[in-house]
């Protein structure tokens, strides 16, 4: 690879920690960005995706292990397969083992490198905000079982209305987290996490949304031809029920149901695709609140590498950034289809 390579001094862990963040919705290239970022400049990349945390979900939740290289060209990346599938997985646990990581990274002189579409998570690390909340509670779930999503939005606003401001409603499984939580607030409190104060620079591939919607269907295709629907299939044959299937999201849902037999194979298709869809657009709606919030992100038209690669360089020089060029929260789309 050609350009100037860039260095990290090793850091004290009590010191801002210089980091990198690769982030937007999903289909848009962020991984490889991520890793030719990391190719130049020494980094190590620590995953900020709330489903590639578990083992054996492979192409429903997009882990592209293969963009990463291998051998010596191999790209070094943490909380990927950290979790079996029948374990909960929770933001406290992604803010203290991302903590734990980036504190590693830098320490080893390394570039830390946080990829991932998942707006909370993302901005758990940003924010550096201590999380509450104790563990998972099976009985509450199961009382909650019957909720509609609209439900359990409408009790966290009743209940916690500041955690219902920063859900992701999109997702059941964190609706129903957030509810632990805010149950959970008059109990002991959790252990608080070390705070790692971080200085980010926020990097973002963007393409018009006519362009990400393609990309999803071809994305898409290739995961079910790549077998996405043997791999729901296994999941299910080791275990793991339809229920519990749908609660790790959009793909393993509508596989699910196909395979149950309560939808084609061209209906679980366009299903899946218009929900994907949807889905890009909450973590659009994400990225923009981290704008209005006052967070710079500079999106990088059809993710180029070259000019990531400048900013990256001016940051580690501790060179002044310019302004972004582009906003999502001043881009204006128009009307949508799903199609």
């Amino acid at each position: 690879m050609t350009g100037t390579t860039g260095t990290v001094p090793a850091v004290a862990v009590t010191a801002p920690l210089r980091c990198v963040f690769v982030v937007g919705p999903t289909a848009t290239g962020k991984t490889a960005l991520a890793v030719d970022l990391a190719r130049r400049f020494g980094g190590e990349i620590v995953s900020a995706d709330s489903r590639q945390v578990y083992r054996r979900l492979d192409l429903g939740t997009g882990k592209d292990l293969a963009e990463y290289g291998a051998g010596a060209n191999r790209v070094a990346h943490h909380l990927i397969d950290v979790a079996e599938p029948q374990e909960d997985y929770h933001l406290f646990r992604f803010v203290a083992e991302a903590r734990a990581a980036l504190a590693a990274i830098a320490a080893r002189g390394r570039l830390p490198i946080v990829v991932g579409g998942s707006g909370l998570y993302v901005n758990a690390l940003l924010e550096g905000y201590g999380l509450d909340g104790a563990a998972t509670d099976p009985a509450l779930r199961r009382e909650l079982e019957g909720a509609t999503d609209a439900d359990l939005l409408v009790l966290l606003r009743r209940e916690a209305p500041d955690l219902a401001e920063r859900v992701d409603s999109s997702q059941r499984r964190r609706l129903l987290r957030a509810v632990e939580i805010a149950r959970s607030r008059n109990l002991p409190a959790t252990p608080s996490l070390t705070p790692l104060p971080l200085r980010a620079l926020l990097l973002g591939p963007y393409y018009a949304r006519s362009v990400v919607h393609a990309r999803i269907a071809r994305r898409l295709d290739a995961r079910l031809e790549a077998g996405l629907v043997e791999e729901v299939a296994a999941l299910h044959a080791d275990g793991l029920s339809w229920d519990r299937l749908a609660w790790f999201g959009l793909e393993y849902r509508c596989v699910g149901l196909y395979l149950q037999g309560e939808l084609s194979r061209a209906q679980m298709r366009e299903t899946l695709l218009a929900r994907i869809r949807q889905f890009c657009r909450a973590q659009d709606v994400w990225f923009r609140k981290m704008e209005r919030e006052g967070k710079d992100i500079y999106w990088l038209p059809g993710g180029e590498l070259e000019p990531a690669a400048s900013l990256v360089q001016r940051f580690l020089e501790e060179r002044e950034l310019p302004l972004p060029t582009l906003r999502l929260s001043a881009t204006l789309y128009g009307p949508q289809t799903s199609r």
